[in-house]
């Protein structure tokens, strides 16, 4: 897969998990890939200071991601 491909993947992971997030104030953004295994994202609007963030990002953000583009090994939230 290549990088640009990659990239429509993880975005098409993103839209699917975003109606989830904008239903409690929150959304996310693709800040960038790197070496086609790493995903750093944004979380935004309230999930930014919500409690369960992290537990949003593992078992939501990151399980999504890997099943449009298995080759991604870790997703980071970047404040």
């Amino acid at each position: 897969m290549t990088t640009e491909e990659l990239t429509i993947e993880v975005q098409k992971a993103l839209d699917e998990i975003r109606p989830f997030l904008e239903s409690d104030g929150g959304n996310i953004s693709l800040i960038s890939i790197e070496d086609d295994k790493h995903v750093k994202v944004r979380l935004e609007g309230a999930c930014t200071n919500c409690s369960v963030n992290q537990m949003t990002l593992k078992a939501g953000v990151e399980t999504t991601i890997k099943k449009y583009a298995p080759q991604i090994e870790t997703v980071v939230n970047i404040l």
